[in-house]
């Protein structure tokens, strides 16, 4: 009788699926209707336990426009009536939704309306986010703000601890632009929300 060999490991591999490969469309990151006046540009980067850039995250943003109000507007894409696929968005309606995926580096960057107050909440993005080795999706908020006194009374940034509060706070930069990075583990992590 001979003995067996014993086997060797097999490689882990990586969890799927690879966000960024089908569900980005043309003009994701353009949800503010072309030329608006109250057109803001949040951006930032992804980053993971390391501090390092994930270049394959999926974010989906949900906002209010001026008003505060959600659209209820219906989808804005138009299909190319030859191959199906998408042109883009009509540069007209804002629904509100975008979707972008992040780059080699790591960065994305959005284009809506400046959200209006809700309520008692300060002005804020939804935001989802997917990446690789996430088994479930994750949520948080953009709270936009040039003004730190108008943050003041959100339920949710009442809530939380200074040091994590400021995980949610966009930095305003010149020209209607805003920086927002993203951390998924460390020190430093955003804070993330739970929905039961």
């Amino acid at each position: 009788m001979t003995s067996a060999t014993p086997a060797l490991p097999t490689p882990s591999h990586t969890i799927g699926p690879f966000y960024g490969y089908a569900l980005p469309f043309p003009g994701g990151a353009d949800i503010a209707p072309a030329g608006h006046p109250d057109t803001v540009t949040v951006h930032g980067l992804v980053l993971d336990g390391d501090g390092a850039p994930v270049p394959d995250a999926l974010l989906e943003f949900w906002g209010p426009g001026p008003d505060g109000e959600l659209p209820r507007t219906g989808g804005s894409l138009r299909r190319d009536p030859v191959t199906g696929g998408f042109l883009g968005r009509n540069g007209v309606d804002f629904t509100g939704f975008g979707r972008v995926p992040t780059d080699a580096d790591g960065h994305w960057a959005v284009r809506t309306l400046r959200p209006g107050r809700r309520g008692a909440a300060a002005p804020y993005l939804s935001v989802c986010v997917f990446a690789r080795g996430l088994t479930h999706h994750l949520f948080t908020r953009v709270y936009l703000s040039d003004d730190a006194g108008a943050t003041a009374g959100d339920p949710l940034l009442a809530a939380l601890p200074a040091e994590r509060r400021a995980t949610l706070l966009a930095a305003p930069e010149p020209h209607a632009t805003y920086r927002f990075d993203i951390r998924l583990q460390g020190a430093a992590e955003t804070v993330f929300l739970e929905f039961t």
